[in-house]
């Protein structure tokens, strides 16, 4: 019975996977393993950024990876938000590893989309992957949760075609800390997180906000430095799900 049942609902709803197309399954065990059946890799863009955080990656943007990607973000295959946050999990967890904050809580920062994206996709496709991710993580026993902390305070320049000295100037200013959030920075250590990393701008923009935010004027009190862990000159963590290939492969050694 069971057997019939996906043969019609696989008629009437066609499946195939997202990352090769193959039918009848939403993600194929070969393309599963391409997206997170590695190990996260520490990436750095050439050129670099400045105030870039250390970023990790669960894989290269290509092949499958790219497809699973664009189908979620493009194309609304909101199925594919799981397998997506099991790889952008790892790579929060492969960097919380290193700088030896796994047993704190993370809060999971996502970058934000512009809202004519989010508009025009029907959904936020980078706050969707994080929330799977934070699950994930809670299901493993690490304290994470999801604080959209960052918004747009002015228009930016469709990214695509843009070098990286361009993006740079693009982003510059662009993002800040939402009324409030300065208090949450201090609940836990902030992780960064985007699907994709290319130049690195966004990534480094995302983090001057948030070291804005807590240099701003404030009562007295503790420094949360520590815990928020974003120098004034850089440092912090990210994650992304995936990184250009050319940076995976000038990083596939490092960790």
């Amino acid at each position: 019975m069971r057997g019939w049942w996906r043969e019609i609902s696989g008629l009437v709803l066609p499946v195939s996977c997202g990352g090769c197309g193959r039918p009848r399954v939403e993600l194929c065990q070969e393309c599963r393993v391409a997206l997170y059946g590695g190990v996260p890799r520490r990436v750095r863009p050439a050129p670099e950024p400045a105030g870039l955080p250390v970023v990790h990656a669960a894989a290269a943007y290509e092949n499958a990876v790219r497809a699973v990607l664009l189908a979620h973000k493009e194309r609304g295959e909101l199925g594919l938000a799981g397998a997506l946050g099991t790889a952008l999990a790892g790579a929060v967890r492969e960097g919380a590893v290193r700088a030896g904050t796994v047993a704190g809580s993370l809060l999971l920062v996502p970058v934000p989309s512009a809202r004519r994206a989010v508009a025009a996709r029907g959904h936020d496709p980078t706050r969707r992957i994080a929330r799977a991710a934070a699950r994930e993580l809670r299901r493993d026993g690490v304290r994470a949760q999801v604080v959209p902390l960052l918004r747009q305070r002015r228009a930016v320049a469709d990214q695509a075609g843009l070098d990286a000295r361009s993006r740079q100037t693009n982003l510059a200013g662009a993002l800040e800390v939402v009324a409030g959030g300065e208090r949450l920075l201090a609940a836990g250590r902030v992780v960064l997180v985007d699907d994709l990393l290319t130049t690195g701008a966004t990534l480094a923009e995302a983090a001057r906000a948030v070291r804005e935010a807590r240099d701003a004027p404030r009562g007295a009190g503790p420094d949360p430095c520590g815990r928020v862990g974003f120098a004034r000159e850089g440092g912090g963590q990210a994650a992304v799900v995936a990184v250009s290939p050319s940076a995976f492969e000038i990083n596939r050694n490092s960790r």
